[in-house]
């Protein structure tokens, strides 16, 4: 029988916040523009664009949350820091 170490189990715990300071510092900039209702309604597909960006490599938050808001503001298109390889 294999022992599992109690370090392991807490470091599998731990959540990923990578996306809540670039989701906040997007959502505070649209409710200065005055499109709060924009963002909550494209929130989803926001996430999973910022998801596919740090799967793609991309943590810093700076460049994560610019990407956010050329998102939303392209209604959806890619953004120009998106990789491509």
């Amino acid at each position: 029988m294999r022992a599992v170490f109690p370090i392991e189990r807490e470091a599998m715990r731990r959540d990923i916040k990578v996306f809540d300071k670039p989701i906040e510092r997007i959502k505070d900039t649209c409710d200065l523009l005055g499109i709060a209702g924009d963002f909550d309604l494209k929130r989803h597909e926001l996430e999973t664009h910022l998801e596919g960006l740090v799967a793609s490599g991309e943590t810093d938050e700076q460049r994560l949350t610019f990407s956010g808001l050329c998102f939303l503001k392209g209604n959806g298109q890619r953004s120009p820091l998106r990789r491509t390889r």
